[in-house]
């Protein structure tokens, strides 16, 4: 089934160094951008992580340190991806809880200023999941009706992400061909952050998730406890928790 869009919707994969959203890197990213018109717009580019690409992370992306010694770091081009990203939706496998928090972190790091939170964002997996549990090959096999060649290679997971979304739409005679709905369908969580340390509560306040004042509003708590929005600030949180919480306190500061 054509998707029903309105606006783009950019369909990415990271290869990374690792597993950690605070401290890994982006050694690869691809997109695959669908206009509304149905034309697409392939992009692939090689990241040079400025750390040491860990052999486990190799094993499974094929990519080593040789490979991406003279690319560029993810700073020289995040002005560049943060201009194909704006203004559309976005979409993956595993994104909701990886791929979109940790590219998060690296415009942070790079000082591009982009707000992925305020992207329609939908989770392939998360839609998957909720109606047959299996990994993206499996998803693949299931909705396509063939074998993913090539997986792990960000290209053909992106390529094999965008064809599973279009697969499910058909399959599923109640899942809705509109991206406002399939990023609500694709959210397991009502998370103010990324990472979940700050969530919504029944009732739509922002409050803590964590630690001794979890439940409690963080406006109320930076109010009543000043020392603790330094201490999360020191802290070994993401930079967008920090972004997160900075804007919460500004906020309180203006009323």
């Amino acid at each position: 089934m054509k998707l029903n869009l309105v606006k783009p919707i950019i369909f990415f994969d990271l290869e990374t160094t690792g597993t950690d959203i605070s401290k890994d890197r982006i050694v690869e990213i691809c997109y695959i951008k669908v206009m509304p018109d149905g034309r697409e717009i392939e992009y692939t580019k090689r990241i040079n992580p400025e750390m040491h690409i860990p052999e486990g992370a190799s094993a499974v992306h094929g990519i080593y340190d040789a490979d991406v010694k003279d690319c560029p770091t993810f700073k020289e081009v995040a002005r560049e991806i943060a201009n194909e990203f704006e203004g559309c939706d976005v979409a993956g496998f595993n994104s909701n809880r990886f791929d979109l928090p940790l590219l998060a972190e690296e415009f942070l790091r790079a000082q591009v200023d982009i707000d992925l939170s305020r992207l329609r964002a939908i989770d392939v997996q998360v839609l998957y999941h909720k109606r047959e549990p299996r990994t993206l090959s499996a998803a693949y096999k299931f909705y396509c009706g063939e074998n993913l060649e090539d997986a792990h290679s960000a290209l053909a997971d992106t390529r094999a992400t965008y064809n599973v979304l279009k697969a499910q739409l058909d399959h599923y005679e109640d899942l809705p061909n509109d991206m406002e709905a399939l990023s609500k369908e694709s959210s397991f969580t009502n998370n103010v952050d990324f990472a979940g340390r700050i969530v919504y509560d029944a009732n739509g306040n922002e409050v803590f998730n964590f630690g001794k004042y979890k439940g409690l509003p963080v406006d109320a708590v930076l109010d009543r406890d000043p020392g603790y929005y330094g201490w999360m600030m020191n802290g070994d949180f993401s930079l967008n928790t920090k972004q997160v919480l900075t804007r919460i306190k500004l906020r309180g500061m203006k009323k």
